[in-house]
């Protein structure tokens, strides 16, 4: 699996997060000075399959792009962490269409392989010039 480059303006959240783990993953990709988790998006659709958390990051941070792995719903079992909860990929295409979001942990999705890691330099994600973004992976990061 490889991550491509993409704005954080075309991706899609469809759920809430929690300002808190917000404002420490953002100080953590601070202190580290480069992203190492690819956000995980829906193929087709554009709409982030996983780490909304980072993706509010990078908007706080004002990157322009960011290390994104596109994957199709095949590759992903879908979850709630809700008890008693149900959740289809149907009902995540809809929300991803409506413009609203679902709650914070209300989805749960299950990469049968794991994901990889990158190393992506910060500044190559806030430059307004076309970047190189060689992928450097570690297997099973999740």
């Amino acid at each position: 699996m490889e991550h491509c480059p993409l704005s954080a303006a075309q991706l899609i959240p469809t759920e809430e997060v929690n300002p808190d783990r917000v404002d420490a993953l953002q100080a953590q990709i601070l202190q580290t000075g480069s992203w190492t988790v690819p956000i995980t998006a829906e193929k087709d659709a554009l709409f982030v399959i996983d780490d909304y958390h980072r993706l509010t990051a990078a908007h706080r941070l004002r990157l322009t792009r960011m290390p994104v792995l596109l994957l199709d719903n095949d590759s992903v079992r879908v979850e709630s962490w809700r008890p008693g909860g149900n959740i289809t990929p149907a009902e995540i295409f809809a929300m991803a269409r409506s413009g609203r979001k679902f709650p914070y942990k209300t989805t749960r999705h299950v990469f049968a392989h794991g994901l990889p890691t990158c190393d992506v330099p910060l500044e190559l994600l806030s430059s307004p010039t076309p970047m190189d973004m060689a992928p450097v992976f570690s297997a099973g990061a999740l």
